[in-house]
């Protein structure tokens, strides 16, 4: 089980790690790029830093060289931050899952029926030539519209017009 402390350690080195990539990494290579979660080790002397990179492989390539070379700046804020006697040493991983989940989605888009196409063949399939009833015809009637406010629960009930 990891210790609450490396827990803290890696929800830190992920906050440091984001926020460097967004507003301090001047380097093209480096766009389009999410840290999803960091693994930090029990001593907190080594921490995986898995990102998402969204593109093809030659951007996602690119973008983790550019990580990479980043790595001693990132460290260095990180150490910043954390107090700890020793500064975990980065390590940017490659995360496939966000990519995965796309891909599943648009095959399951592909695969899977659409629900609102179905319910629209079935209707017009269910209903006689012609157009069938108007629409709503089988619905009960709406009450009659109330005028005026509530009556007051203190109040006699009106009389009835004569």
């Amino acid at each position: 089980m990891t210790s609450r402390r490396a827990l803290k350690a890696a929800e830190a080195v992920r906050e440091v790690v984001s926020m460097a990539i967004l507003s301090e990494l001047n380097d093209p290579r480096i766009r389009d790029v999410t840290v999803t979660h960091v693994e930090v080790s029990a001593d907190l002397r080594h921490a995986k830093v898995h990102v998402s990179v969204m593109g093809d492989a030659r951007r996602q390539n690119l973008s983790l060289r550019g990580l990479q070379s980043a790595a001693g700046f990132l460290q260095v804020k990180v150490a910043r931050r954390i107090e700890t006697r020793y500064t975990p040493r980065i390590q940017f991983i490659l995360d496939q899952g966000v990519k995965r989940s796309i891909e599943v989605a648009r095959i399951l888009h592909e695969v899977l029926p659409r629900p609102a196409e179905e319910s629209v063949e079935e209707i017009e399939d269910e209903q006689p030539e012609g157009g069938g009833a108007e629409p709503g015809a089988d619905w009960p009637a709406a009450p009659p519209p109330v005028a005026g406010p509530p009556p007051d629960p203190g109040e006699p009930p009106p009389r009835p017009p004569s």
